[in-house]
């Protein structure tokens, strides 16, 4: 299971000089990935942070989880997304997701209609836009007929945000794998690792990525650490689209899927996620002792030194 991390999931505010030096670390440090979430109201642009930190980097992958779709149209998506995987010389992974309804229709006056549809046919024109260079499609949502060509770019995976069975499906028929957010050992278990995995072996696709998301904290007050993640992902456990996940899980909220504990306890925590289909685990480090830069160090090293042995 490979390894990486997920700055700006907190909603903490970070300055973009450090955003980028964190990747630079990261890389130095032998992870995996890093991902950066698209939160329409707060933080930095994802595909323009890959493309920042691209350009300091050679080795690491670069995700992005997730860019809603509703608001971008495919071709705008498709030349933004090229463009940052010609600077960050081909290590780009295009993260979409629908978003949440309150998101699109309340904040954005979009509509949330039909979301598997949209997603579905989004999927297909930017498909064909970044692998093939142009798009001849024709649907209920999207008409695109279009040619793109960036010089020095070239496909890259695409993965989505599916959480609930339909979009599961999707994902293993079309995308490259799944970025969750909030879905417990238990729920990707039995929910997401053998639904998508049962789609693309019946569409006769190559097994996808099930990339698990969860905020972590290596502490020895794993008490203070479940208070501390009430607290900070609180919203996450009234958005319709988590709270299924969390009800597959059997749990009250948020707290209570963060991996905590000590080194040996996070460290199992992990191999379970394994176990259970994940192909790779980006952690949003959660500080949580009254030393925060000491908390988040630790967790930061556990993670570092697990790398390619989980």
């Amino acid at each position: 299971m490979r390894i990486g991390l997920i700055p700006g999931a907190r909603r903490d505010t970070m300055e973009l000089n450090a955003t980028i030096q964190q990747v630079v670390k990261a890389e130095k440090d032998g992870f995996d990935h890093v991902w950066f979430p698209q939160i329409s109201s707060f933080g930095f642009d994802a595909l323009t942070i890959v493309s920042m930190a691209g350009a300091l980097t050679s080795r690491i992958e670069l995700g992005t989880a997730v860019i809603p779709t509703f608001p971008t149209h495919p071709l705008v998506l498709a030349k933004h997304a090229l463009t940052a995987q010609a600077a960050c010389s081909g290590r780009l992974a295009l993260g979409l997701g629908l978003s949440h309804r309150p998101s699109i229709e309340d904040t954005m006056g979009l509509s949330y209609r039909a979301p598997v549809r949209h997603m579905r046919e989004y999927l297909s024109v930017v498909r064909s836009l970044t692998s093939q260079g142009s798009a001849d499609f024709s649907g209920e949502d999207f008409n695109v007929k279009a040619e793109l060509n960036v010089p020095g770019s070239s496909p890259m995976p695409l993965v989505i945000a599916a959480l609930a069975p339909r979009m599961l499906r999707l994902a293993g028929e079309m995308a490259d794998g799944t970025v969750t957010w909030m879905a417990g050992v238990k729920t990707v278990g039995t929910h997401i690792s053998p639904r998508i995995n049962a789609a693309a072996q019946a569409a006769g696709r190559p097994q996808p990525r099930v990339i698990v998301c969860l905020p972590v904290a290596v502490t020895d007050d794993s008490s203070l650490a479940r208070e501390r993640a009430a607290r900070t992902y609180e919203r996450y456990g009234q958005l319709t689209n988590y709270r299924r996940l969390l009800d597959i899980e059997g749990v009250e909220g948020p707290s209570e899927v963060t991996v905590v504990g000590n080194e040996a306890q996070v460290e199992q925590q992990l191999r379970d996620f394994a176990s259970a289909g994940a192909t790779d685990f980006v952690a949003s480090i959660l500080p949580v002792d009254q030393d925060r830069e000491a908390s988040f160090s630790r967790s930061w090293e556990l993670l570092r030194r697990l790398v390619g042995k989980v």
